[in-house]
């Protein structure tokens, strides 16, 4: 199983962008897929969850600009992220809790990180 994120940039102040990530591999489903970030010199913090169902959840410091979404047909998960500002600037990181279809068991499994600046 591999979780590949996509969708990094630059873009300035106010403007938008959508990342995604893919599930790949021997995936049955995914319940649950959140999206993190880390800033330089901080800590890696939550961003959004949303489950299998569609439900999302989003840090206070998101909300209202940013939306998550996911197909669960083509195992994706995508945060579409409006009105960014500087403060937004992080690497981002989609995390999913993975059901294997092979043993049907749940892993934990990161993606890679996508570099999102925002410039003033």
């Amino acid at each position: 199983v591999q979780l590949q994120a996509s969708g990094g940039g630059l873009v300035q102040a106010g403007g938008s962008l959508r990342l995604s990530c893919t599930v790949s591999g021997a995936v049955f489903r995914f319940p649950t897929m959140s999206w993190y970030r880390q800033a330089p010199a901080k800590q890696r913090e939550l961003v959004a969850t949303i489950t299998h169902e569609g439900t999302p959840n989003y840090a206070d410091s998101v909300k209202g600009r940013f939306t998550i979404s996911r197909d669960n047909a083509k195992n994706t998960g995508s945060p579409q992220m409006n009105s960014l500002e500087p403060e937004d600037t992080a690497v981002y990181y989609c995390n999913a809790d993975v059901i294997s279809l092979l043993t049907l068991r749940v892993q934990n499994y990161w993606g890679q990180g996508t570099l999102v600046t925002v410039s003033s």
